[in-house]
């Protein structure tokens, strides 16, 4: 059914196509090229002939989007598309989809996970375990603050920051949030509590806030040093979306300084994140007091992976078939596509 078509899968690093991906390629008849390639020429020769080009984490830059001459699509296997130039994608009319929605859970419980970490002072805890010094374990919980009394506020109010006030929620705590759509409905918000309001309040009475929001140029370095100096001293900032959203360097600043309480950061702007290893020294905020880092991988569960790959699939599957995909799963709507899709019905 499929197999006049080229779809070319670019892999970088480390995102080859597991067991799962390759089955459902298999089963649906989707002939499918690997790719292992990063450089923008080799690329740009790859995708050459290419009606999909596949991928999760490698750069897509002008000059491999202009090589693309026959593609009706870019499928983005995840959510964000900051390394993709879909400005140049939208000119040549190339439909760029991507996966939203598939690890919205394992974001909140991610943040949920630091901000625990920060409330219970594990880290501090145990260390002073494996040192034998009790007194200093005990002394690290002395000002903490039940969670039921903390307030966490969201930046953006998305479907992860949706999840992630629903478990805040549970723990008691009063969550704020604000997002750039002033006039969205509020329903949702009202029926969990969640309080409205703007960014400044949300960064002056929050005990923990976490970034919900794509990276755009309205939201690059959003988290600088003028918006660090209006978060409470004691608070904790978590990023679980995309590195560029905080001026990490103001971060460092503020924390070697004290004049924020820590960091949970899972994405990054001064580092490559989709590489096996990184040189030391690894990053700014390993040196800071109070962090913790993860990898990229708030969005790691077994069951986001097979929903990523589930939703990117049918993507592919919708395009190919000469149907646009879910309109919540288009990157760039006003695009005036060089191949003429067609609206599915669904029920």
């Amino acid at each position: 059914m499929f197999s006049q078509y080229n779809i070319v899968r670019l892999t970088a690093s480390v995102f080859k196509p597991g067991e799962y991906e390759l089955q459902r390629y298999a089963e649906l008849g989707l002939p499918m090229t690997q790719v292992h390639d990063e450089d923008p020429d080799a690329l740009a020769a790859a995708v050459a002939d290419a009606d999909i080009v596949a991928l999760i984490g490698t750069k897509v830059p002008r000059k491999v989007v202009d090589a693309m001459q026959n593609c009706r699509a870019i499928a983005r296997f995840g959510t964000g598309t900051d390394k993709i130039d879909v400005a140049r994608a939208t000119e040549l009319g190339i439909l760029v989809a991507n996966t939203p929605f598939f690890c919205i859970e394992e974001m909140a419980d991610h943040v949920m996970a630091m901000a625990l970490h920060f409330n219970r002072r594990l880290a501090s805890q145990h260390q002073g375990m494996m040192d034998g010094d009790l007194a200093r374990a005990r002394r690290d919980t002395a000002n903490i603050n039940r969670m039921s009394a903390c307030t966490l506020g969201l930046v953006g109010f998305g479907r992860s920051a949706v999840h992630t006030a629903r478990r805040a929620k549970g723990f008691g705590m009063r969550v704020l949030a604000t997002r750039q759509n002033k006039n969205a409905p509020r329903a949702e918000a009202d029926a969990l509590g969640v309080e409205m309001t703007d960014l400044d309040t949300v960064l002056r009475e929050s005990d923990y806030v976490s970034l919900h929001i794509p990276l755009t140029p309205a939201t690059h370095h959003i988290i600088d040093a003028a918006a660090l100096a209006k978060m409470k001293p004691t608070a904790i900032i978590i990023n679980t979306s995309r590195g560029l959203l905080i001026d990490e360097w103001a971060l460092v600043a503020a924390l070697k300084e004290g004049r924020i309480g820590g960091a949970g950061i899972d994405t990054y702007g001064l580092i490559d994140i989709f590489v096996e290893h990184i040189p030391s020294p690894v990053h700014p905020l390993v040196h800071c007091p109070n962090v913790i880092l993860s990898p990229h991988t708030a969005s790691a569960s077994i069951q986001a992976k097979i929903d990523m790959m589930d939703a990117g699939i049918q993507n592919v599957v919708d395009m190919l078939n000469g149907y646009l995909p879910l309109p919540e799963n288009i990157v760039n709507p006003s695009v005036k596509t060089r191949f003429p899709f067609k609206q599915r019905i669904r029920d």
